[in-house]
């Protein structure tokens, strides 16, 4: 650790990528492509109302870690105040989110701009949480390995991501927290998944994602 008490920031090891099988990959552009087909009155709309209700663009672009440790650009529904500055995680009460972002966040619905990444192969539809760079260079060496496999639009932590949000709130260091912490239970659940992950896998963890996302209409946590 540093003098903060902060994990230092390593370069992450050269690792193979482990790529999708074929039966998979077809599974995310056909998918892909339809809820992109599907959804694009949508996409527009929740655009428009980004850009009406505060000031910035629509789409926010962060790099995040991606298949093999390669970084590509993750593409979301702006949520923040264009100006806003802290930690690299978002806790279920930031003040940094706007009033349009903190319901695009409790819908999920500022991850949906995430179908074209699936789309271009950045991302698969079920797989780990895609990290952000910064604190993909902290993880401990032990949970690295999950950096290899190429980031998921869902899977067992984004389906509990408004619950981990809120673990967040009022820690003085949330990104220590969540490193030390939430790190190693997560890398668990991927492990568990990509050990037995398979087309029925995929699709049972697609048909689950609606309904956790219309459950934040009763679940009092908060953002994702």
């Amino acid at each position: 650790m540093d003098t903060t008490g902060h994990l230092q920031q390593k370069a992450l090891p050269r690792m193979a990528p482990a790529p999708l099988t074929l039966p998979r990959r077809a599974l995310d552009v056909a998918v892909s492509s339809l809820l992109i087909f599907l959804l694009s009155p949508l996409l527009v709309l929740l655009a428009l109302v980004v850009r009406a209700t505060s000031e910035g663009p629509a789409l926010f672009r962060q790099q995040r870690m991606g298949e093999g440790a390669r970084e590509f650009t993750l593409y979301k529904f702006r949520s923040m105040r264009q100006d806003a500055e802290g930690p690299g995680l978002t806790g279920a009460t930031d003040a940094r989110v706007t009033a349009t972002g903190r319901l695009l966040r409790r819908f999920s619905l500022d991850e949906l701009p995430q179908l074209f990444n699936v789309l271009r192969g950045d991302m698969t539809l079920v797989g780990p949480r895609p990290e952000a760079v910064e604190l993909a260079h902290r993880y401990p060496a032990e949970y690295q390995w999950v950096f290899r496999h190429r980031p998921g639009l869902t899977g067992p932590c984004q389906l509990r991501s408004r619950r981990d949000a809120v673990l967040l709130d009022g820690r003085p260091d949330p990104e220590g927290y969540y490193l030390e912490v939430m790190v190693p239970r997560r890398a668990a659940m991927d492990a568990q998944l990509l050990a037995h992950i398979s087309v029925p896998t995929v699709l049972v963890f697609v048909a689950r994602t609606p309904w956790y996302l219309l459950s934040a209409a009763w679940d009092e946590g908060g953002g994702s």
